[in-house]
């Protein structure tokens, strides 16, 4: 089912538009179903609502939003999730942020309220990596509950090998680095082709649990 209020509706139809799309959701929920609900976007949300704050004199905070903006996101992203003795809503919340400012309003009291969050890079799109996830600023809050500790270990170190990789990318490409004076560096670099391999997949590709679980191992070991 989809629910459509266009940007030339009324800033009151962007924003119920939003509402009825979570009840329709918890209808189904309701009758023990699973829902996944996928809404684009909160910042349209986020938008209608300044229209109606300002209208009504609120005064304007944070880059003009008004306080009953953030007040009004957890009313309508924490309806998601898990009831006992009913069916569950699965959420997706996409939020366009300025610049790539993170610190964006909007942005950041989603961060607060989701279980985790996927952040997509401009920069990997200049580099051909598509998706564009940025692993460095996406995370999981669920994440440590539903895997094995070497699952997650592998995963850290991934981590840490690729923020490497970011500290030192410059002096890398100008040749002002020289191999041997940092040993992570090293295996970082050795190890950057089949990292940015590993970050790619073509939409006709499939990958199962699995198999990605055994690699991200390899990578790392």
């Amino acid at each position: 089912m989809i629910v459509v209020a266009t940007s030339d509706d009324s800033p009151l139809m962007r924003k119920y538009g939003a509402f009825s799309a979570m009840s329709i959701a918890e209808y189904f929920k309701n009758q023990g179903k699973d829902v996944l609900f996928m809404m684009d976007s909160v910042t349209r949300f986020a938008m209608a609502q300044r229209e109606i704050g300002l209208a009504l004199g609120e005064p304007p905070t944070s880059k003009g939003y008004p306080p009953s903006v953030l007040a009004l996101l957890p009313q309508l992203m924490e309806r998601a999730g898990k009831e006992e003795g009913k069916g569950s809503i699965t959420a997706f919340f996409t939020v366009l942020v300025e610049g790539d400012d993170l610190s964006d309003p909007i942005a950041d009291q989603s961060r607060s309220i989701l279980d985790g969050h996927i952040v997509l890079s401009r920069e990997l799109t200049d580099y051909g990596i598509y998706p564009p996830i940025s692993i460095q600023n996406s995370a999981s809050r669920v994440m440590g509950d539903v895997i094995d500790v070497e699952h997650k270990k592998a995963a850290m170190r991934f981590k840490r090998l690729n923020s490497i990789l970011k500290e030192n990318e410059v002096l890398v490409r100008i040749g002002a680095y020289e191999k041997g004076n940092d040993k992570e560096l090293d295996i970082a670099i050795a190890k950057k082709e089949k990292m940015n391999g590993f970050l790619q997949q073509f939409p006709d590709e499939i990958f199962d649990f699995e198999t990605t679980i055994n690699d991200l191992k390899q990578i790392v070991s």
